[in-house]
């Protein structure tokens, strides 16, 4: 049997889509499961090489239910990102017209995404969440709820109807999928790559954001993403989930882990990976002074000066 990806199913998902888009799925089983959690604890297990799920998506920032599976349990390691362009379809059985629609259904992440548009078209629908919204297109083909919003796709692999398409509240809305395996050594870097990590601060007190988006600001670290996230210790208890530009082999880098190590209760490192869809040409160059060879060059100066060569 060859290696298995999980990933959030059923068949017919955004997240199915996504997956299949990487040279490496034709060369894997590929198996549905019903929620970020399976799919993430298939990989903890050994059931599955690596899991595929969504992170991200731009209307909404990052989605919770897979940061928060990042943050907690037994580490894994992103080696890849997917961006989809997402627009959906709503999606009915044979014959159903809109004034038959009382209630619909997709995974939560989509209701910001279609929210306008169902206030404007189906204002007196009760919304219902799914597991993801391939699972809302199968409740909608058992007869459980009247419509999904899914992907257009999916339409025909569960016997529905495209009633509306071409669905959704933002231009050029994107979700972002990550591939997560067990720890290893990163990729070689790119020039155009992302670091994702998890800080938990040592304590509360004033500055204490500042202090840790210092380490990076000092080393001209660039931030993509910052989302605080409950640790479950109580209100006001929070970790922050971060990607920022760049590798872990890069010195600016590296030295910002090495600041947030020393002054963060924990540090859990997400991985260095390729961004998605971004060349090193487009990547600007570093500021001035946070370049790898500067880096080297101050710490030869300072051996020097240990040494009294200066």
């Amino acid at each position: 049997m060859p290696a298995s990806y999980a990933y959030l199913g059923p068949e017919g998902t955004f997240t199915e889509v996504a997956l299949r888009t990487l040279p490496e799925a034709a060369t894997r089983q590929l198996i549905p499961y019903v929620s970020v959690q399976s799919a993430l604890d298939a990989v903890r297990t050994g059931e599955a090489e690596a899991a595929f799920v969504p992170i991200e998506n731009s209307v909404e920032g990052g989605i919770t239910t897979t940061l928060d599976e990042l943050v907690a349990g037994a580490p894994l390691t992103i080696y890849r990102e997917v961006l989809l362009s997402i627009t959906f379809a709503l999606l009915v059985r044979p014959g159903t017209k809109m004034t038959d629609i009382k209630t619909v259904s997709a995974h939560p992440a989509a209701q910001p995404q279609v929210r306008n548009w169902l206030k404007a078209n189906l204002p007196d629908a009760l919304w219902e969440s799914a597991a993801s919204n391939a699972d809302a297109a199968r409740l909608v083909q058992e007869g459980r709820y009247d419509a999904a919003f899914a992907g257009e796709f999916a339409a025909a692999r569960y016997g529905l109807t495209a009633l509306e398409t071409g669905i959704h509240d933002a231009e050029n809305a994107q979700t972002r999928f990550v591939l997560v395996g067990r720890p290893a050594r990163p990729a070689a870097p790119t020039r155009a790559d992302k670091t994702s990590v998890v800080l938990w601060p040592r304590d509360d007190h004033p500055g204490g954001l500042r202090d840790l988006l210092g380490e990076f600001a000092t080393r001209g670290v660039n931030l993509m993403l910052l989302q605080s996230r409950p640790t479950g210790a109580g209100i006001g208890n929070y970790c922050f989930c971060i990607d920022a530009e760049g590798h872990i082999s890069d010195r600016r880098m590296a030295e910002a882990l090495m600041g947030l190590k020393r002054i963060c209760r924990e540090v859990r490192f997400l991985g260095s990976y390729p961004r998605a869809e971004v060349s090193p040409a487009d990547v600007p160059s570093p500021l001035p002074g946070t370049s790898d060879g500067e880096f080297v060059a101050a710490s030869d100066w300072v051996a020097r000066c240990q040494d009294g060569r200066f």
